[in-house]
């Protein structure tokens, strides 16, 4: 039995993680920053470094799977002290720790950090990083600083992430999509949908399968691909939404201050091969979701 210590569990990914491991013969502790009514969680600042060691120690923490991050990609081009220290010294300090007790360190990524080059075929884990913002950036240098220690890593690179909590696209399309009488998206992003239990049961095979000898970078999100005007047409579908005209626009109808991906499509191939990771279809994903959801 190994004891898997999960950062950021009030997030999307680790209540997906909390509820994987209800069919797990591990031990989780759930840790984050912020406390939620009614959810057993331990609260820990992953900024300091001295707080990880006591609770990794105290616990005889085998693996830690790092879901905590900053993740506004709008508010990070102004906030980026805070950023930096979240999607970058944060995971280090993680991977430091975890290397003083020969344990693993699984760390979500993102597909942020591509983005500066045209790209026209999946994204792979040894292309080189291009991101156009300071969340990318940050995130791009977080991967860098826990490969530099040395520590026992999978990092898990992800795209487009929704789920029944928190605030995420799927969410905010249903009600959009079902109160308002038309709707313009994006159609010029291209990526994939990842439904946040799909990686939580990939994240559960990669700690049952690790041996110390797949160290490195791995993508994962569902299978195919869609536009965010795809997305929500689904989205729209599987919830019954049919009195929305929904319309495809560009993205410079929506400024922001960050250049998005236009094509972050992740190639799964090295996940499937090393771990035996399934990946499901994404609207079979999106399906399932949305009838939680109802």
């Amino acid at each position: 039995m190994k004891t898997i210590l999960v950062t950021g569990a009030n997030g999307q990914l680790g209540n997906e993680m909390r509820i994987v491991s209800k069919g797990s013969c591990d031990r989780y502790i759930f840790t984050d920053v912020n406390q939620v009514e009614g959810v057993e969680t331990i609260q820990l600042d992953i900024t300091n470094i001295d707080d990880i060691r006591k609770i990794v120690i105290d616990n005889e923490v085998d693996v830690i799977v790092n879901c905590a991050a900053y993740t506004n990609v709008d508010k990070a081009e102004t906030d980026e002290e805070l950023c930096s220290m979240l999607n970058e010294r944060a995971p280090e300090n993680l991977a430091v720790v975890i290397k003083e007790v020969g344990g693993l360190l699984i760390h979500v990524s993102t597909d942020y950090v591509f983005g500066g080059d045209p790209y026209n075929t999946p994204c792979k884990e040894e292309q080189k990083g291009t991101p156009t913002g300071v969340y990318g950036l940050t995130k791009l240098r977080g991967e860098q600083a826990i490969q530099a220690t040395e520590c026992n890593h999978v990092i898990i690179r992800t795209a487009w992430l929704y789920s029944e909590f928190g605030k995420n696209f799927c969410k905010t399309m249903m009600n959009l999509t079902s109160t308002k009488p038309e709707l313009k998206v994006v159609f010029d992003q291209v990526g994939t949908p990842t439904y946040a239990l799909d990686l939580a049961k990939a994240i559960e095979c990669v700690i049952a399968k690790f041996d110390g000898s797949q160290n490195g970078i791995y993508h994962f999100s569902n299978e195919g691909v869609c536009s965010w005007f795809d997305f929500t047409k689904m989205i729209a579908e599987y919830n019954g939404s049919t009195n929305c005209d929904i319309q495809p626009c560009h993205s410079d109808e929506f400024p922001s201050p960050v250049k998005r991906p236009a094509y972050s499509v992740l190639d799964k191939t090295k996940i499937k091969e090393v771990f035996g990771v399934k990946v499901p279809y994404w609207t079979e994903s999106l399906k399932q979701c949305i009838s939680n959801l109802k």
